[in-house]
């Protein structure tokens, strides 16, 4: 099994920084603001041959009220689920009751646990030892996460004792070299976050408070991220990783995404900046709009972007509980006026709350994952083409028809489709909506957006030089003249 380590401690005592520092990655926001993270983050890291998971969580008060006591429970949560905890303490602002709070919960706990003075980069290590001596768990590990300094001996105290992998003890047996020496303050290397293997990646976007976090509970099953009544609860964006019928997904949860007017704090500069990351790095969008404030026009331009990223597309209308007949079809008639833009995109009515109608939006993200992918061959785009240009021919463009030759596959999630032909450039929009309406319906694509790109024929003689000689180009001269005086012979005898 991959030993499983928790970040825990106060805010703003540097968790955060060590979880990227460990993951060599940039996943967890880091800012000068106390009470930043606030769900469970996991990351894959690898060190001397040892992979393990190393979970960041919010900080810890001992007076959590509201929200803070959602980030509580996700902090206790993950503790429950490590193999290892470490406790994270500021060096700098020395012995806190909070600390002494954490410290008696972490005592109480059945597993290892490991104190750790961070921040000690303008302090004696020793003096940090000394500080935290009090709480009884031993001697603080001093380390200065934002510059790497005493990682490297904190990884070996902690993971130490763990079995390498079996893939890095059989090449180390088999070369005879010994464990994999990391030099002090050494960036470790990364392992990669989710990716294909992890089956297909769904990014949960929205606006603020349309019930995302909710959803992400709902098809886990599980109160796996914070749901607060409160807007901006989600910060970052968290992936999370599951199976469902033998068919494996990552959910990624992240932060809503208001008007850029409305944003005054950085902090949520950077989680808008992570929700775009997301998108982009989603295979399939469910994209959560409120039922009852109905289609507002910063939905639009959210939709816009996911467009414009090209990723597959379902829509989900969430809060439809309890709204009234009337309400329903008034909604249903904004849905079709306004968003005729996505009109290959599923929409599902829902209830995160309640659950109602959340399992049908697998069979929706499937079916837009299958079309996003999907591969065609070129003679099978280019019989689609021929037939479309049968059936309703480009327009003349300066007296000369647009001729538009084959077609094949230029990419896929989303699918790109090249197509050769002459005077590509003067192709109307309209004529290419009507090319991808076409393969949209013959080859049975939902969900997805689809590119039509044009390319022309070059022309061979193109920027060549004449590379006549003297001699050739006066015969050229003289057989013309000789024409020339033939012709004024011929018009003299009719005359």
């Amino acid at each position: 099994m991959v030993p499983v380590i928790a970040l825990v401690g106060r805010p703003n005592v540097g968790k955060s920084t060590l979880f990227n520092r460990l993951t060599k990655s940039r996943d967890a926001i880091v800012a000068e603001y106390a009470g930043l993270t606030r769900d469970r983050q996991y990351g894959e890291a690898k060190w001397q041959g040892r992979t393990y998971i190393v979970i960041d969580t919010g900080g810890l008060t001992g007076d959590e009220e509201g929200i803070d006591a959602k980030m509580a429970e996700q902090s206790l949560q993950a503790m429950e689920e490590a193999d290892a905890v470490m406790f994270i303490v500021d060096a700098r602002v020395g012995m806190t009751p909070g600390d002494q709070m954490i410290a008696e919960h972490v005592r109480k706990l059945n597993k290892r646990y490991f104190l750790v003075a961070n921040k000690v980069d303008s302090i004696d290590p020793d003096l940090a030892r000394a500080e935290f001596s009090p709480l009884g768990l031993g001697d603080a590990l001093p380390i200065a996460a934002a510059h790497g300094r005493g990682v490297s001996y904190m990884l070996e105290q902690a993971l130490g004792s763990f079995p390498k992998d079996a893939a890095e003890q059989d090449e180390a047996e088999q070369e005879g070299e010994g464990a994999e020496q990391v030099a002090e303050g050494e960036e470790l290397k990364r392992i990669p976050g989710p990716s294909d293997k992890d089956g297909i990646k769904i990014a949960i976007i929205g606006r603020p408070n349309v019930g995302k976090s909710t959803l992400v509970n709902r098809m886990l099953g599980e109160e796996r991220v914070i749901v607060y009544d409160q807007a901006g609860t989600t910060r970052d964006s968290i992936y999370i990783p599951f199976e469902r019928g033998e068919e494996k997904y990552t959910l990624i949860d992240t932060a809503g995404v208001r008007r850029r007017g409305k944003i005054f704090e950085a902090v949520e500069k950077f989680s808008v900046v992570k929700t775009l990351q997301a998108i982009q790095d989603a295979n399939v969008v469910i994209f959560v709009m409120d039922a009852r404030e109905g289609v507002v026009e910063h939905d639009l331009n959210l939709l816009g972007f996911v467009l414009d990223s090209g990723r597959a597309l379902v829509i989900a209308l969430n809060k439809w509980d309890g709204m009234e007949p009337g309400e329903r079809d008034y909604v249903k008639t904004e849905l079709e006026r306004r968003l005729f833009f996505v009109d290959f995109a599923d929409i599902h009515f829902i209830s995160a709350k309640h659950g109602t109608g959340v399992g049908n939006l697998y069979k929706s993200v499937q079916s837009s994952f299958q079309s996003a992918v999907t591969r065609w061959p070129t003679s099978r785009l280019t019989q689609i083409l021929e037939d479309a240009v049968r059936e309703h021919q480009p327009p003349m463009v300066a007296g000369r028809r647009i001729k538009l030759r084959y077609a094949h596959l230029g990419g896929a999630n989303p699918p790109i489709i090249v197509i050769h032909g002459n005077q590509v450039d003067a192709v109307p929009k309209s004529y290419s909506r009507y090319l991808e309406n076409t393969y949209r319906r013959v080859l049975r694509l939902v969900g997805t957006p689809i590119r039509i790109e044009y390319k022309g024929g070059e022309n061979p003689y193109e920027g060549k030089k004449n590379t006549l000689t003297d001699r050739q180009v006066n015969k050229k001269r003289r057989l013309m003249s000789h024409h020339k005086k033939a012709e004024k012979k011929r018009r003299d005898k009719k005359r």
